[in-house]
């Protein structure tokens, strides 16, 4: 292998200088889900503030042309308005949509977080004692009771 090397630096006219290798840095869990929430929340607020800038530029451009549709009273214009307020509607309709999904993946994050409840009954006294308690019937003190 060397003299592969050798022959390319050769060729090429360089010197061959091995590195180290660079240590990569692995991040826990708890940091990537920390970060991923970030990434999320932060996605939310910008797609959020986009369909709301959308909405309002869309609320602007229809008074707009509403007035050129009014003041020139072609029937291209009407239409054009029509087109341009369903476009808003659906718009919000997104608005509704992005609070929704949102609430359903952080329903789904939730669901994977383990919640976990023991309870531990502890009983001290002998085994006989337990019997008693859980078998009447068959219990110790009622031979005894029904031999006095």
């Amino acid at each position: 292998m060397s003299d592969n090397i050798d022959g390319i630096e050769n060729a090429l006219d360089v010197a061959f200088e091995p590195k180290e290798p660079k240590a990569i840095e692995v991040k826990k869990t708890s940091e990537m889900s920390l970060s991923k929430e970030r990434d999320f929340e932060d996605d939310y607020k910008e797609v959020r503030g986009n369909l709301r800038h959308l909405v309002s530029t869309g609320e602007a451009a229809i008074e707009g042309i509403l007035k050129v549709a009014t003041e020139g009273d072609h029937p291209r214009a009407y239409e054009v308005v029509s087109q341009l307020i369903k476009t808003v509607s659906e718009v919000n309709k997104d608005l509704i949509d992005l609070h929704k999904k949102t609430k359903e993946i952080k329903k789904e994050e939730n669901k994977y977080v383990q919640k976990n409840t023991t309870n531990n009954a502890f009983y001290v006294g002998s085994t006989s004692d337990l019997q008693d308690l859980i078998n009447a019937s068959r219990s110790r003190t009622k031979a005894i009771e029904s031999k006095e």
